[in-house]
């Protein structure tokens, strides 16, 4: 039986109106016979951005009972590198990765490791992540106790320059030796190495930690987070560091861009008055723009809420989305910026409501931007949900419940979701008699 049900999805305006299309993308979708996605950019471009999408179960690589927090990277060749954690009662965790092509629909290799031990620091939120450079070298980060604390450790960066066969020994961005917090890392190719960004505690010495296992930790008692950005070279050489913001929301997640005009990180920012709105950064010439708020929702919130933006740019336009609830009701929005992420137009919020959990993705081509989000109802049941959109978000082409993960609450995690020629690739954790795997969709054009 498929895994996806053949149940009606709902649609926009625009595709009620289509009903015979429609009612055949549904049958592709639920397993009916249909033709393969295109698989070049030439195909994909035939295919009218209004047109309905088929959703497709994407098979993933033997992952394995116990994997979760997946990550999800596009290189400059157009292959997609996922990686996860495996964690098993009574074994070491495993980060490990695979690699997919989408021109022919193929796993590279098989679950490979990347790092194991019993000191790998595993939480819902603060996940590891895995970068392709354009030089063919594969880069990744996981996070390591460095103390008894429950939020003692570090970040651990490596490098392989033979496709991920090889890994080097693991460096440490940050050098302020403290037994503090350093996480929710964002990672971009930057000159032949990498940037890399990460909040970082080494302030926050001797005050309480709300923590980010619960999701809604008191901070108000504690010194800020600080975000802070390093440079490495292809020998994991610093090449320089920046603090770029002295108070941070404590357990957001960043992400980052490359835009025409250098990388663009956002994240949540922290006043002195709780105001929690997102902040956009651009990396130019030597340092970094004064940080500016995407838009001012004035979000006062007493502590973290544990779910920060994601970011997608190509040249200078950027999307960006995020949660917040500064009407005291949950929604997603997105904004747009067609200078490099200088200024943003006002959001549009995508949806709103006690059942809008956040989590978002975004990703931007050349016709259209993508934006994926997690719902669940009052009983527990989750659903995931995908917004096109054309590139300056006035039109929304197609709204589509993408899959209905099989877990609850924090089990489930933050779904990734890159684009290439058209195509979504989605991955996400769900839970089943109390273990997490990852499952897979494509959303073809």
């Amino acid at each position: 039986m498929s895994a996806f049900p053949c149940v009606p999805r709902r649609a926009t305006p625009a595709l009620r109106a289509l009903p015979v299309v429609l009612a055949a993308s549904l049958l592709a979708a639920c397993g009916g016979d249909a033709p393969e996605p295109p698989r070049s950019s030439d195909a994909a471009a035939t295919v009218a951005v209004d047109a309905p999408s088929r959703i497709v179960e994407w098979a993933l690589p033997a992952t394995g009972a116990g994997s979760a927090s997946p990550d999800l990277a596009l290189g400059a060749d157009g292959v997609l590198a996922l990686s996860w954690v495996n964690s098993r009662e009574g074994r070491r965790h495993v980060f490990q990765f695979s690699r997919f092509d989408p021109i022919g629909q193929v796993w590279r290799n098989a679950p490979t490791t990347i790092a194991i031990g019993n000191r790998m620091f595993v939480n819902w939120a603060d996940t590891p992540h895995i970068l392709p450079t354009p030089d063919g070298a594969l880069w990744a980060q996981w996070l390591q106790k460095s103390g008894d604390a429950p939020y003692a450790y570090d970040v651990a960066l490596v490098r392989s320059a033979d496709g991920g066969a090889n890994w080097g020994a693991p460096v440490v961005p940050h050098d302020d030796g403290t037994r503090t917090e350093h996480g929710f890392v964002s990672m971009w190719p930057q000159d032949g190495g990498i940037g890399i960004a990460w909040l970082d505690g080494r302030n926050t010495v001797g005050t309480s930690h709300g923590g980010h296992e619960g999701g809604h930790g008191s901070e108000t008692d504690s010194r800020p987070m600080t975000l802070r950005a390093a440079q490495f070279d292809a020998n994991l050489r610093r090449v320089r560091e920046h603090e770029i913001d002295a108070s941070v929301c404590d357990c957001c997640q960043t992400a980052a861009a490359v835009t025409a005009r250098g990388p663009l990180l956002v994240y949540r920012g922290r006043s002195d008055g709780e105001v929690r709105d997102i902040m956009a950064t651009r990396f130019e010439g030597d340092g970094w723009t004064e940080p500016t708020r995407v838009h001012a929702d004035d979000w006062v919130m007493p502590a973290c809420p544990v779910n920060g933006p994601d970011v997608a740019a190509v040249q200078n336009d950027v999307v960006v989305a995020w949660y917040s609830a500064q009407s005291g009701e949950p929604q997603v929005q997105i904004a747009r910026s067609d200078d490099a992420g200088d200024s943003f137009t006002p959001p549009v919020v995508l949806d709103s409501g006690a059942e809008v959990q956040g989590r978002v993705a975004v990703a931007l081509d050349d016709r259209q931007a993508w934006a994926l989000w997690l719902r669940e109802n009052a009983a527990g049941v989750q659903s995931l949900w995908l917004s096109r959109r054309s590139p300056d978000l006035a039109t929304e082409y197609e709204r589509i419940e993408v899959a209905s993960p099989q877990g609850r609450g924090r089990g489930t995690g933050f779904p990734q979701m890159q684009v290439r020629d058209g195509q979504a690739y989605i991955v996400w954790t769900e839970v089943s008699e109390g273990a997490p795997s990852l499952r897979g969709v494509q959303v073809a054009r």
